[in-house]
Parts: C-alpha cells; structure tokens; sequence
C-alpha cells in the first residue's frame, strides 16, 4: 500500500449511503436498524438513552450537508 487508508473515506460511504436511503424515503428508524442491527435499533430506539438517535440524525444532517454542497470541501483537500 503506498498511502496509509484515510478514515474520512469511510465516513464520506456512510454518508452517502444515508443520503441514497433518504432520498428512497427511508425514516430514521429504518437507518438505525441498518446502521445497529434490527436487534439492538428495537431495543435502543426508545431506551432513556438516545445515543442512537443521536448519532442518526448527525449522519442526517451532515448527509444532507454534504449533498448541499459541502463535497466540494473534499475536492479542495
């Protein structure tokens, strides 16, 4: 490998995908199952602890962010 893997690729997929899933009507909840598991998104969507809500709706808004047109801030790296 010449160059060391860059973590930001990996987060620019997720956001995408997310992106795609939205735009295919996708609810929050529907991205919590695919991101944690049916299982655990059952379990924790209404836990009194909202970490999983929480971490759906920044992937949301920075989805949506990027589609706005934050890419073009990787294109300037």
């Amino acid at each position: 490998m010449l160059y060391p893997r860059d973590p930001a690729i990996a987060r620019g997929a997720l956001l995408l995908r997310v992106h795609d899933a939205l735009a295919d009507g996708a609810t929050h909840r529907d991205l919590a199952s695919c991101l944690a598991g049916r299982e655990t998104a059952e379990r924790d969507w209404s836990a009194s602890s909202d970490s999983l809500r929480s971490r759906v709706r920044r992937l949301v808004r920075q989805a949506r962010a990027m589609a706005a047109g934050g890419y073009k801030e990787l294109l300037r790296r």
